[in-house]
């Protein structure tokens, strides 16, 4: 690979990792190119990218995004999820293929901009989906409401039985 080439290729890696505070290192020896492809479409639909990566071209488009906590995780074959805003659907793609394949396995992550541990990439994806999420909020505050209705009637019940 030429001069200009690498150069090119850190260009673009820097350019991409401006617009995500998101990202998983992971490790994908042992996959075949079906198997990579596979990947790379399914994270694709979750609305992240899978970049395979040289070390040394991520380590210096991380430095020129001031991230330097991937640095001592990047070693042998490195691929690079780009999880754009959403952390959890990545995650969850990462962990649902990992289960299937045992591969990739994650290095480390980078979520919201602060450095996490394979152990917590892992959690994210066992989380449900936001709206998942959002649906067991809106039940619980419902459940809270009924219990505060049959509180008040409780209370009226009574007030009426000793105004009698």
């Amino acid at each position: 690979m030429s001069k200009v080439e690498r150069q090119s290729q850190v260009a673009v890696l820097t350019d991409r990792l401006k617009d995500t505070k998101n990202i998983y290192v992971t490790d994908f020896s042992g996959l075949s190119v079906g198997k990579l492809t596979e990947l790379r479409r399914r994270l694709r639909a979750a609305g992240a990218r899978y970049v395979v990566v040289k070390n040394t071209l991520a380590q210096r488009a991380l430095a020129a995004n001031q991230i330097g906590e991937l640095d001592d995780h990047l070693a042998g074959p490195t691929g690079l999820v780009l999880a754009g805003a959403d952390p959890l659907a990545a995650a969850k793609v990462l962990g649902e293929f990992a289960k299937e394949n045992q591969k990739p396995s994650v290095r480390i992550g980078l979520v919201d901009g602060k450095a996490v541990n394979p152990a917590y990439v892992k959690r994210l994806g066992e989380l449900p989906g936001r709206e998942a999420l959002l649906g067991q909020f809106a039940g619980c505050l419902n459940g809270v409401l009924y219990q505060m209705v049959g509180a008040l009637e409780a209370l009226r019940e009574k007030r009426q039985a000793e105004a009698s």
